[in-house]
């Protein structure tokens, strides 16, 4: 791994721009690993995740990649412990107020989906800040998946709907999936081309369960603190190198 590439702003001559994908999410895994094998707090994982999560922000920049969705905080989460869930809370909260600028600066535009009532009200409050003020960037969709669960978002989405056709406002019939999807905490957001999981667990844990339908999948054994350029382009030369046929021959 060379300096040039890590800070490179081009994209490598063997990834085809046309085939790149339009939307990647990522599961980032193994913050609290990378600590530990440090002989750190678990918390300097998740300090130190931020870091590589900006800078993976800039290379879907560079790259011209314009769509990326984060799995922050799932709703799983609130089972860790009490001072490490305060943490992330709080390291939430900076992050937004410290980055805001940057992101105004950088054009890009920030949403959060999950439910997002029971977080903290000083983090909401950042969280409508941050949407409001970057609602008319044009730069990369910035997807946060914040107190998020895939099976959640289902449910609160058939509960929508069978309050709708209760109203007599909607009929059975008329359900499909386009109608559905206008329920879900991603509604007008498009699904994602690539899930990349760091850390090497083989599992999409509760994440994005009706948006991934069709998604390549790319596990990397590579905590994430340690993802960077490299692995990236590690991630998209194996997409350009799958055959999406979508249940076609």
């Amino acid at each position: 791994m060379t300096l040039k590439f890590i800070v490179s702003k081009d994209l490598p001559i063997d990834l085809d721009q046309v085939r790149l994908p339009k939307h990647v999410a990522i599961i980032m895994d193994g913050n609290g690993r990378w600590a530990k094998r440090r002989g750190l707090p678990r918390m300097m994982g998740h300090q130190r995740g931020v870091d590589t999560l900006k800078n993976l922000l800039r290379c879907c920049r560079d790259w011209k990649i314009p769509a990326l969705t984060a799995y922050a905080f799932s709703t799983e989460n609130w089972g860790r412990p009490l001072d490490e869930v305060e943490f992330l809370m709080t390291l939430f909260e900076r992050v937004l107020r410290r980055e805001l600028r940057e992101m105004m600066k950088e054009n890009i535009r920030i949403s959060f989906v999950g439910n997002l009532e029971v977080l903290p009200p000083s983090l909401q409050l950042e969280i409508t800040r941050s949407m409001n003020d970057t609602q008319d960037n044009t730069g990369i969709q910035f997807t946060v998946a914040t107190n998020y669960g895939g099976r959640q978002e289902i449910i609160q989405a058939c509960q929508a709907i069978a309050i709708k056709i209760q109203k007599g406002l909607l009929a059975p019939e008329e359900i499909n999936e386009s109608l559905f999807e206008r329920y879900l905490y991603t509604s007008g957001i498009t699904h994602p081309d690539l899930l990349i999981r760091t850390s090497g667990e083989m599992r999409i844990s509760n994440f994005l369960l009706w948006q991934l339908a069709y998604a390549e999948i790319y596990v990397t054994q590579t905590l994430w603190p340690d993802f960077n350029r490299e692995e990236f382009y590690k991630a998209l030369l194996a997409y350009q190198k799958r055959e999406r046929r979508f249940g076609k021959v």
